[in-house]
């Protein structure tokens, strides 16, 4: 059974700190609830800086108004190399920064150096994934643009952290469904999970949004390849809005032609999310 490691440590205003480069984040030592988390700290590019508040031993809320200091530490490579050189299965860090081992150095050639996209595979064909252009472009497709972020937001599912959008694999496009006439599952459509444009294309999404190219990849990562996930119709929660528009649309309703869709009471067609 392989030994447990003790982890190196690090003293801040007089209190010791266990450095979990497996966690990325500092912990109290005798206190693990307390930790600091390197993605809440100021990135210098060699090391981190952070306001400690001397009360909490921690960063202390916006508003606090207990004593704080200006903390400053080293790259977790310098803290722990050997804990660095395990995690990210590499021989020698000393050379290395925190940047090189946490975000994939041939990626970010390639996505840099030579404009490669990320693409996404949905449904069996690959769409090329552009947070800049605000775009999913389908590859070898001229008749449609694609699938603009912009036009899915409201079908973004802030717990899953994904798009969970009506896809159209015959035109390559996004289609919404009229929720208010719907009465079974589309059979021209799939529902298809991805992640949001951030994680798709970080580099992208920072050249937008005017912030360095490389910012916060060590948090968000850095991949060019990713799959959708398609998803069975009644895991998207439209069961029950074709339950209650099966309900209200009655048989004698719909033979006598009348609905809730008129040219004085349209049907919404910017669907819910599902």
């Amino acid at each position: 059974m392989k030994e447990k490691r003790t982890l190196p440590t690090i003293n801040i205003e007089g209190t010791e700190f266990l450095v979990d480069v497996n966690k990325l984040e500092l912990s109290q030592k005798g206190n693990p609830k307390n930790t600091i988390s390197i993605f809440h700290m100021r990135d210098l590019g060699d090391g981190y800086e952070f306001p400690y508040g001397l009360q909490e031993r921690n960063i202390p809320h916006l508003y606090s108004s207990n004593e704080k200091v200006t903390v400053t530490i080293p790259e977790l490579v310098r803290l722990d190399p050997q804990g660095m050189a395990a995690k990210y299965n590499i021989a020698d860090v000393t050379e290395k920064s925190d940047f090189d081992l946490m975000v994939d150095q041939e990626a970010l050639r390639k996505r840099i150096r030579l404009g490669q996209l990320p693409t996404v595979d949905i449904a069996g064909h690959i769409f090329y994934a552009d947070a800049r252009m605000d775009l999913l472009r389908p590859k070898d497709d001229f008749t449609t643009l694609g699938i603009r972020f912009s036009e899915i937001e409201h079908y973004f599912d802030q717990e899953k952290n994904c798009y969970i959008i009506p896809y159209n694999p015959a035109t390559h496009q996004f289609q919404e469904l009229d929720y208010d006439t719907i009465t079974e599952y589309p059979k021209e459509l799939l529902a298809v999970e991805f992640p949001h444009e951030y994680t798709l294309d970080p580099i992208g999404w920072n050249r937008r949004n005017g912030f360095d190219e490389t910012q916060n990849l060590k948090k968000a990562g850095l991949k060019l390849e990713f799959t959708a996930r398609t998803i069975p119709w009644n895991e998207t929660g439209i069961d029950e809005t074709i339950k209650e528009n099966l309900k209200r649309l009655q048989p004698e309703k719909i033979k006598s032609g009348q609905s809730e869709s008129t040219p004085d009471n349209p049907a919404k067609k910017r669907g819910r999310k599902m």
